[in-house]
């Protein structure tokens, strides 16, 4: 991988030398093809958010100008095509044994083998795409109002046992890269992986075929002492189904089909990314609200036992979110512009988030008994009163930002 902002490029000059450089996020064409006329049309394009997983962090193509690199998917089975064009490539004879970055290869190396590499091959999957169906059992059904008119869609709960989901899944697993900041690829041998997937109904030819919209993985680690801990691992929307509720939708299905299971102590999730951690929120407090303990008139006596335990036996919540529900929900019914009122907000949240600073005080106890003088003084300058204040008036005013993001989205549920 070359980086043109570091290589001298050997005689070339600097000009010259970015001429063959692009950003990979801005020359690959996705496309979910549900008819031949899609290939053609660029309103069904769509472009990678990540691409450092394959490229580099730099994100940087090196070797190609007018480069565009085409990765096309059938919209149901998914079905692959991959090519690239260019108007010209750095040539190590004329350009000082400069070499271009292996493109197709980088990609096909993270993609299942079998992909077309021809567009004419490609579109006879197109009409096969008929005889698809979704994998796994219907949990759910809805359907979202559009300009276009009503549009209808499935979400269904799979596994590995199901005849040709795995090859399936290792198409899919592909947007993980391209869209899930540290996404990576799961462990599909593990059997306590559970799949959730999303796909759209919609007719064509007088019948109905099926595309891909999204899907939710779940690991079921073990709680003791007899009891069951999912972990939500990935969700992910495909961009063109964006902003229309379809992360609501999975989230609480996922969550009502765990809840069914008597053996499931609380649900978690893994590492989430502040749009999922949003997204959850959302979905707790809308949960949550239905809990008698958590009705307007008893959120500003503070945070209960009663809460957790709701949250926990109703909704399969552990108590920390509860707690976060819970102070969301306090704001909601907390009139800002009262100095008062907010004041006690403010000093409740500060009291859960100044629990960590708490434990330094016996951490600073045992340096005073290890360290010399000289060496306690440069140690604490870390723990000083007033880096402990600023810190705790970050950390409020970044919860109060996403507090009230997620209570925009309650005003309008």
């Amino acid at each position: 991988m070359h980086d043109s902002s570091t290589s001298s490029g050997m005689g070339l000059s600097r000009n010259e030398l970015e001429s063959f450089v692009c950003r990979a996020n801005d020359v690959i064409d996705i496309k979910l093809v549900r008819q031949e006329s899609d290939l053609e049309n660029n309103k069904t394009t769509f472009r990678p958010e990540l691409t450092h997983q394959v490229f580099g962090e730099t994100e940087n193509i090196f070797g190609y100008k007018d480069l565009v690199v085409k990765l096309y998917y059938t919209a149901g089975r998914l079905t692959t095509y991959l090519n690239m064009s260019y108007s010209q490539k750095v040539d190590p004879v004329r350009h000082e044994g400069m070499q271009a970055d292996e493109v197709l290869k980088n990609i096909a190396e993270k993609i299942p083998p079998g992909f077309c590499t021809n567009i004419d091959d490609f579109s006879m999957y197109i009409p096969k795409e008929a005889t698809f169906q979704p994998y796994g059992t219907l949990l759910h059904s809805y359907k979202r109002e559009t300009e276009g008119g009503d549009r209808q869609f499935e979400i269904y709960k799979a596994d590995m046992s199901i005849p040709g989901f795995r090859e399936y899944h290792e198409r899919l697993q592909m947007f993980v890269l391209w869209f899930i900041d540290a996404g990576s690829f799961i462990d599909v041998d593990d059997e306590k992986w559970n799949y959730y997937l999303i796909f759209e109904k919609y007719a064509c030819d007088g019948n109905h075929r099926y595309a891909t919209v999204g899907y939710l993985t779940a690991y079921s680690y073990y709680a003791y002492p007899d009891k069951l801990r999912p972990r939500i691992s990935q969700v992910l929307v495909l961009p063109p189904f964006q902003r229309l509720g379809h992360g609501v939708e999975l989230l609480q299905t996922a969550y009502r089909d765990m809840r069914e299971n008597t053996d499931v102590l609380d649900i978690t999730v893994e590492d989430p990314s502040e749009e999922f951690l949003r997204l959850r929120d959302f979905v707790d407090c809308m949960n949550c609200k239905v809990l008698p303990a958590f009705s307007p008139q008893l959120l500003q006596d503070g945070f209960t036992a009663d809460m957790a335990q709701q949250a926990q036996e109703k909704l399969k919540i552990n108590k920390k979110q509860a707690r976060r529900v819970y102070e969301i929900l306090r704001l909601e019914q907390t009139d800002i512009s009262n100095a008062a009122a907010f004041r006690e907000f403010r000093l409740d949240v500060k009291r859960r988030l100044n629990a960590p600073f708490r434990k330094e005080s016996s951490y600073i106890e045992k340096l005073r008994k290890v360290l010399k003088p000289e060496e306690l003084v440069v140690a604490m300058e870390d723990f000083s009163v007033e880096n402990r204040q600023a810190k705790l008036e970050e950390m409020f005013q970044d919860n109060l930002t996403h507090y009230k993001r997620v209570l925009e989205r309650l005003a309008v549920a």
